[in-house]
């Protein structure tokens, strides 16, 4: 299982798989072809389908426009067999002869790439245990917490790494919260977080409690929405619950930001045993593998927070990811606003929900972690193509 540093990439939305995949992509292209005179990209299945709305091909262009013009074609109908996120760049001289030979290579989600016949695991792994049963029985023996298995496996280094993560996320908040108008794309969906945020001073504490943190992941949601910074937790597209659930108890009950990394590391732990053993891109098993996986990953941070044990925190994990389970991917106009803003806001509240029933329990339950991640791994294999990221389905048929 590789690093955490792998699950949390800083960079600019709107999507992780659609724009920062097929960027990082463009660039390794275009260094090994500095004496191009103009490319042509070939984008498939679930990324041509909706790659328009998460600006694939503007990322694209201008990774390699330094070097030479782009041309992209749009195949949404064929689908090539390892992942629905294909792309295939050419590089052309001046006489018009291609460079080599074509590159084929996936955008699997998070902002990673896989190349036409390479394996899917990392080629570094640092972590001996992927499955979160294993890594809690070394938590027990050991008396230690999932942060300090990160610590155990990362080295000290990950802590200025995480630092850096933090504070992008805090920003995202803070400029998202002041920030207002109009988000872009044709769809005219307005900036709801200063509202929100405006708004939840008027109420008591319970209900100002949860109206900031609707107000915080919208902000980031909306950042990202409009290709702002925003850290992948795990994807562009989920982007906003972590970030909302952190800063809020860190704003509202003082945890020192010591803690916060603390709980951003156990986070990043679950996140990373997701993306090992299943998937995050929503392309491949919806956005059950997003929002459903953040929301898992806020519980679990949160639960650490409030000193939660290592069984309360897998529980606590286990429940936001469960009631997840089949939940598509149908972004309207392909767009990554109707409904993956709101559902930021509502699983950043049920990632504090599952925190608190965790609490009130022993932490022993019928379901694990690792179980969850299993079904949520069939069950993405086995929903429609339609409801996967591809704007046909569900939501995204609305006209």
């Amino acid at each position: 299982m590789e690093s955490i540093r792998q699950l949390y990439k800083i960079g600019c939305g709107p999507s992780s798989s659609h724009t920062m995949g097929p960027r990082k992509a463009a660039l390794i292209f275009g260094s090994r072809h500095p004496g191009a005179a103009r490319f042509k990209v070939t984008l498939y299945g679930s990324l041509a389908a909706t790659g328009r709305g998460h600006l694939t091909d503007k990322a694209i262009i201008d990774a390699l426009s330094p070097i030479g013009p782009t041309d992209i074609e749009w195949l949404p109908d064929t689908v090539l067999p390892f992942h629905t996120n294909g792309m295939t760049f050419t590089a052309i001289d001046a006489g018009g002869n291609a460079m080599g030979a074509p590159w084929t290579v996936y955008s699997i989600g998070g902002g990673d790439i896989v190349e036409q016949g390479q394996p899917r695991s990392p080629a570094v792994s640092i972590y001996p245990l992927s499955k979160i049963k294993d890594i809690q029985q070394w938590c027990e023996d050991s008396g230690r917490s999932y942060w300090e298995y990160v610590d155990t496996y990362e080295g000290h280094s990950i802590w200025a790494y995480l630092a850096e993560v933090w504070h992008v996320m805090k920003e995202a908040v803070e400029r998202g919260i002041e920030a207002e108008g109009v988000l872009p794309g044709g769809l005219g969906v307005r900036r709801k977080a200063v509202s929100y945020y405006v708004h939840a001073a008027g109420y008591n504490s319970s209900l100002k409690s949860r109206g900031l943190v609707y107000a915080y992941a919208l902000a980031v949601s909306e950042e990202n929405a409009a290709g702002g910074r925003i850290v992948t937790a795990p994807t562009c597209g989920s982007c906003g619950i972590v970030p909302a659930v952190l800063y809020h108890l860190h704003t509202s009950k003082g945890f020192r930001e010591q803690r916060i990394l603390r709980a951003l590391a156990t986070a990043g732990l679950f996140g990373n045993v997701v993306k090992h053993n299943a998937s995050v891109s929503g392309a491949e098993v919806g956005c059950q593998g997003e929002v459903g996986v953040a929301c898992a990953m806020a519980a679990a941070a949160a639960s650490q927070l409030f000193g939660g044990t290592p069984a309360q925190i897998e529980y606590s994990a286990e429940m936001g990811l469960e009631h997840h389970l089949g939940l598509t991917c149908d972004p309207v106009c392909g767009l990554v606003q109707i409904p993956c803003i709101e559902r930021n806001a509502y699983a950043a509240a049920r990632a504090l929900d599952a925190n608190l029933y965790a609490a009130f329990s022993d932490g022993r339950h019928s379901v694990t972690f690792d179980r969850i991640v299993e079904v949520m791994k069939q069950t993405g294999h086995d929903i429609p193509s339609l409801y996967k990221e591809t704007a046909q389905g569900g939501l995204a048929a609305i006209k």
